[in-house]
């Protein structure tokens, strides 16, 4: 017997910290969402040190990808709150121009002047 009563679907939905956006909470390819698929701001809602539930519950703010050995993209996350940094797996449905942006930014924004490179 089922534990829906009304026999409806029911989507674990939330509300993105950041834009508003209602996201369910399974991404396109069927896996658990972590991050809003339009702003990729998250909750800090697991605490990734001691692991469990965290108290935090900070905005989570994209601020790089990082891709690992395999060649799957990962977006680093850090709490506006705690500073605690975290991971996650890049969804098939997140925002693609965002992606880019986040994964470029080291190459438009050297840590050294540009010019420097013209006398190597």
């Amino acid at each position: 017997m089922s534990n829906n009563p009304h026999n409806t679907l029911q989507i674990d939905t939330f509300t993105c910290a950041w834009c508003g956006l209602t996201v369910t909470t399974t991404a396109a390819d069927g896996a658990r969402r972590e991050h809003c698929p339009s702003c990729l701001h998250s909750r800090h809602v697991t605490d990734h040190v001691a692991g469990g539930p965290s108290r935090c519950e900070g905005r989570m703010t994209p601020i790089a990808i990082a891709v690992l050995r395999t060649g799957d993209w990962h977006i680093v996350h850090r709490c506006v709150r705690c500073d605690e940094l975290t991971a996650g797996p890049v969804q098939p449905d997140d925002n693609q121009l965002i992606l880019m942006r986040m994964a470029v930014r080291p190459l438009a924004q050297p840590p050294f002047p540009l010019e420097a490179l013209g006398s190597l």
